[in-house]
């Protein structure tokens, strides 16, 4: 069925570059440096820069979410 929804569009040779390299990388990676995010984010607070503060904690959604895609193509497969 996902031959008929994903008919005649195949991945790019840089994105199956990047998602044979990712595939190698474990799941708990993108969760660990999420929270590693966070709690950086965390000290810079404690330490009063909270400019970057704010930047560093906001890495921690792209992660996850990185995380998300990582697994789906693991799950799923590419074209």
């Amino acid at each position: 069925m996902s031959s008929v929804l994903n008919q005649g569009h195949e991945e790019g040779k840089v994105a199956k570059a990047i998602e044979q390299q990712t595939a190698k990388l474990p799941s708990d990676t993108f969760l660990w440096a999420a929270i590693g995010a966070m709690g950086v984010s965390l000290a810079l607070q404690c330490l009063k820069q909270k400019h970057v503060s704010l930047f560093v904690g906001q890495w921690a959604a792209p992660f996850l979410l990185l995380g998300i895609y990582n697994k789906i193509v693991k799950t799923e497969g590419h074209d």
